[in-house]
């Protein structure tokens, strides 16, 4: 009996031998061993990550239509198509309230990811930081004549590009224009697929007819704009506000300078139609996201929007979320006559890493996914920033020869400064004051521009921006 079992033991050792074997001599035949398909190329490997931007390579009908879609596409295309490493890209989603807690983390670590796609205005302390890498070097002039410069300026800091532009999302107003026809202002209303612009005498004349004209009976509890600054959400429309009079609001060194008769005259004007009772009370204590469903529910008659939210009501109109009503886009109004505009550019940045062949890829593989005639197409499920997709999609989103058109108004709101994410909370607290009366409209303008400038003058000393 010992030995029977002392002849399957070694039988068994035998057999474990021979598949070792085996599974090493298949090992070292991989082609893998040697790069990509066997070319003996240096393998490469990258990260790049994203916050939620949108679903599927080109739509979110595509089967299995994910986040990052869209990048392992680019990476799968890049990694066969890129000659000089055998490239492996690691695509990761990261949620956008974690975003800069985990960058933070990583930059103090020395592990940043090489690229990041994200909002420009979200992620321009970290150029100002010294965390990036100027990307001037893979923008042509092809790409230059295809986005209109006002995008370059977004994404230039001092004298250098440090994201590429890929696609923006625009702020404008939206209005009900059933409202307007009940309110007898049917020749204030533009087409379906216009961003109308109104002079600022005109709007006021819409907002005051609104106020006296809307049938209280079809419309209860019904205000003509909104207005809103419980908090920093949407704040990029209260600067455009505060821009009404021809303020510019930075100065060429990044300053605020707001605090001159036209920064006053637009807090002036703000006070006047709130008092007036030409938005909706409360403004103080009202949020962005109240407004939002306010205008939906037909109880605001003119409200703020963006391309995505201007989507997704339109969306929620046609799946039966929300009633359905004409609603329609405007501009912001200026005393000049000349609309404001402003948009959210998103685009790639690179993390400088301290490996130059990580830059190098990393650089490589922005330029390629922002210039592939294919993949700039995904642009469109935003809007695009090249004239060249406009032009292709237009017929089928009629909106996006608007935006682009659009463009020769947008202004810079971030002005580039550092510390933008802090300076959006020096705002809103004196907005509020303006509302309740606690202060002037002289004094809210004033103390803005004194203590905003306090957090970028604090910013500019770890700026290597203002520190070349």
């Amino acid at each position: 009996m010992l030995r029977k079992r002392l002849v399957a033991l070694l039988m068994v050792s035998i057999l474990m031998l021979t598949l070792v074997a085996g599974c090493g001599q298949k090992a070292e035949n991989k082609p893998e061993a040697e790069g990509a398909k066997g070319t003996g190329k240096e393998k490469v490997e990258i990260s790049l990550w994203l916050t939620p931007q949108w679903k599927g390579v080109f739509d979110a009908s595509e089967e299995g239509a994910d986040y990052d879609s869209f990048f392992k596409y680019a990476a799968k295309r890049f990694s066969e198509e890129y000659e000089d490493y055998d490239v492996t890209v690691d695509v990761q989603v990261i949620a956008g309230d974690q975003r800069d807690e985990l960058l933070n983390v990583n930059l103090n670590g020395g592990t940043p990811p090489d690229i990041f796609y994200e909002s420009v205005f979200a992620m321009g302390d970290y150029a100002h930081r010294g965390a990036l890498v100027p990307l001037n070097d893979i923008v042509d002039d092809t790409a230059k004549k295809d986005i209109a410069q006002n995008f370059w300026d977004v994404v230039t800091f001092g004298d250098d590009i440090y994201f590429y532009p890929f696609s923006h999302m625009p702020g404008t107003l939206v209005y009900n224009a059933d409202m307007f026809r009940a309110a007898g202002l049917d020749e204030y209303i533009g087409g379906e697929n216009e961003i109308k612009t109104w002079s600022l005498e005109e709007f006021e004349k819409i907002l005051n007819t609104l106020k006296t004209n809307l049938p209280k009976d079809k419309y209860p509890n019904a205000y003509p704009m909104a207005l809103f600054a419980l908090n920093n959400q949407g704040d990029t429309w209260n600067l455009a506000y505060l821009r009404m009079f021809g303020n510019k609001f930075f100065d060429e060194n990044g300053n605020i300078i707001l605090n001159d008769e036209k920064g006053v005259k637009a807090a002036q004007w703000l006070k006047k139609i709130y008092d007036a009772g030409l938005t909706n009370p409360g403004a103080e204590s009202v949020s962005s996201n109240d407004c939002n469903a306010m205008f939906q529910n037909q109880q605001l008659a003119i409200s703020f929007t963006n391309s995505v939210l201007f989507n997704n009501l339109k969306a929620d109109m046609e799946s039966g979320k929300v009633a359905k009503f004409d609603a329609r886009l405007a501009n912001i109004p200026s005393e000049s006559g000349e609309p404001l505009t402003f948009t959210y550019v998103t685009g790639s940045c690179v993390f400088n890493t301290n490996d130059e062949t990580r830059v190098k890829v990393s650089k490589d593989f922005v330029k390629f996914f922002s210039t592939d005639p294919e993949l700039v197409k995904a642009s469109k499920n935003g809007v695009p920033v090249r004239t060249s997709v406009v032009e292709e999609f237009k017929s089928e989103k009629p909106l996006f020869e608007a935006y682009d058109k659009n463009s020769k108004y947008l202004f810079n709101f971030t002005g580039n400064v550092p510390g933008y994410s802090e300076l959006r909370q020096v705002l809103y607290p004196e907005l509020q004051a303006l509302y309740t009366g606690e202060k002037t409209p002289e004094q809210v303008v004033k103390d803005y521009q004194t203590k905003g400038n306090e957090v970028i003058q604090n910013a500019k000393k770890n700026s290597v921006i203002y520190n070349k």
